[in-house]
Parts: structure tokens; C-alpha cells; sequence
């Protein structure tokens, strides 16, 4: 094979690679990420609310360092890194404001920042429970953007509006209510958070 060819083969090489590398995330605070956990009631989650994803959080920049505000057994911030590999798959999708370059100013982020961190340590919500004494992973999002911006993102539910004709839901209904579980309680599922009209999705792996 002549020099020109070797040359000309190795630069559709480089390009293909190119074309196919997969784009790298760039955290962006305020950005609201979601995953498949592997945790005990994943399954059930996904399966009442008809999604994929069953666990969310913050993201958040310190320092120029991504951390992910989330809502497990306490409440707490967790490195990005971290938080990915804990997924199925590692696999994570990032949704985004679709105002978020006027909205999430350095002070709006600070403000959202300020409710985080009052959420910080308390403990994980079994029962999804409307209540800020214990907190669940998409009540905590929905909870920070509603207090600091005002914005509600994602409409609440009840329980009783949840496909629960699983047995795997039934299951964990009665494992945590017994023959009476709360149908009107509020709930914001990370569906309805996903469903949002005022998100856009920026990132998928």
C-alpha cells in the first residue's frame, strides 16, 4: 500500500472514531439527574410508575468538582463519579431547565443551595410520606426547586394514581402499609419530575 493511501486509510479512521465518540456530560449546577437505582424497591418504583428511572438528584459544582444532591439513607451529597457507578449500567440521563440560563443565576443557585443543605442528614422516606421530616429522592428535588425558585417541577400525584397491579408493588405496599395503604397520600414521582414540560434533556448515555 502506497504512503498516500496508508495516509488517506488513517485519516477515515480518525474521523470515524471521531463521529462516534461519545459525547463527555458537563455538570452544570442545577441540572437534575436520573437514574436506574439497584436498590431494594427499584423494581416497584418503576413498575407503579411506569418508568424507567426510579432514582434522581442535584447536581451540584464545589469548587469545580460535580456532587449530586440526593436523598438516600440520610439525605446527603455525593460525588458525581460515585453516584453514576451506583446506577444500572452506569447508565444516567441529565435533564435541565429549559430557562435555565436566565433562571439559575449565581444567586438563584445559592438560594437552592440554602434549602439543600436544610434537607441535609435527614433521614430516607419509606413510605413517601408528604412531610419534610423524612425525605425521598424526588421530593427533595421538587422540594429545593419549589422553595428556592418558586418553580414546581413535575405534577403531584397520589399513591392511588399508581399502576400498583404489580405483585412486586403489591409486595412492598403491604411489607410497609399492611391492608391499608395511604391512596390519597401526596406523591412527586421521579416520572413526573422526568415527564416535565420544563425540562429539556441535555444529556443521555
Amino acid at each position: 500500500m502506497g504512503t498516500f493511501r496508508i495516509a488517506v486509510v488513517g485519516l477515515l479512521v480518525v474521523a470515524a472514531m471521531g463521529c462516534s465518540a461519545e459525547t463527555k456530560y458537563e455538570p452544570t449546577s442545577g441540572d437534575i439527574i436520573f437514574q436506574t437505582s439497584r436498590s431494594s424497591q427499584s423494581v416497584a418504583i418503576q413498575m407503579a410508575t411506569n418508568s424507567k428511572y426510579s432514582h434522581m438528584g442535584i447536581v451540584y459544582l464545589r469548587g469545580g468538582v460535580p456532587f449530586v444532591f440526593e436523598a438516600v439513607e440520610p439525605v446527603k451529597i455525593t460525588p458525581l463519579d460515585e453516584w453514576i457507578a451506583r446506577g444500572e449500567y452506569g447508565h444516567f440521563v441529565v435533564k435541565r431547565l429549559s430557562n435555565a440560563s436566565t433562571i439559575l443565576t449565581p444567586d438563584a443557585l445559592r438560594r437552592m443551595q440554602v434549602v439543600a443543605e436544610e434537607y441535609m442528614g435527614r433521614h430516607y422516606d419509606l413510605y413517601f410520606e408528604w412531610s419534610e421530616e423524612r425525605i425521598y429522592c424526588s421530593e427533595l428535588v421538587w422540594l429545593v426547586y419549589q422553595r428556592a425558585l418558586d418553580i414546581s417541577i413535575g405534577d403531584l400525584e397520589t399513591l392511588g394514581d399508581f399502576d400498583l397491579s404489580s405483585p412486586v408493588v403489591k409486595k412492598l405496599l403491604a411489607e410497609r402499609w399492611g391492608e391499608s395503604p395511604p391512596m390519597d397520600e401526596l406523591v412527586i414521582s421521579p416520572a413526573a419530575v422526568f415527564a416535565s414540560d420544563k425540562l429539556v434533556e441535555v444529556y443521555r448515555n
